[in-house]
């Protein structure tokens, strides 16, 4: 027992929701970000790699939801507004994932994004 077992369950939550691991501190890469609590380094934080968060997003939001394929249309476009305002767009095949996750075709995703923009 470290005595900061209290500091780490306080930030696991939050490491889980953006699909990142914890590690000791020592264990920590370069890309790792430590926490340090009172001066003393007390866990390390593994961030995903960009593609995964979408995974996870998607997936956390599927958890939410259920099925997003099974979602109807008009919640499927809140769903594409809510990815796009999180960056999921950004990374490479993101719409390609989306639109697998959702049940529909690229171009569906597209008009759900340009829909948005034109209003």
């Amino acid at each position: 027992m470290t005595g900061n077992e209290p500091f780490i369950a306080a930030v696991k939550p939050l490491v889980d929701a953006m699909g990142g691991e914890i590690c000791a501190p020592d264990e920590a890469g370069p890309e790792d970000v430590v926490l340090a609590w009172e001066g003393v380094d007390v866990v390390g934080v593994r961030l995903p790699q960009l593609a995964d968060s979408l995974d996870h997003i998607l997936a956390a939001m599927e958890r939410r939801r259920g099925p997003l394929a099974d979602l109807d249309r008009r919640t499927k476009q809140e769903v594409v507004r809510t990815l796009e305002a999180r960056g999921a767009f950004a990374v490479r095949h993101g719409v390609e994932t989306v639109a697998g996750a959702l049940g529909v075709s690229r171009f569906t995703v597209y008009n759900y994004l340009n829909r948005d923009k034109g209003a």
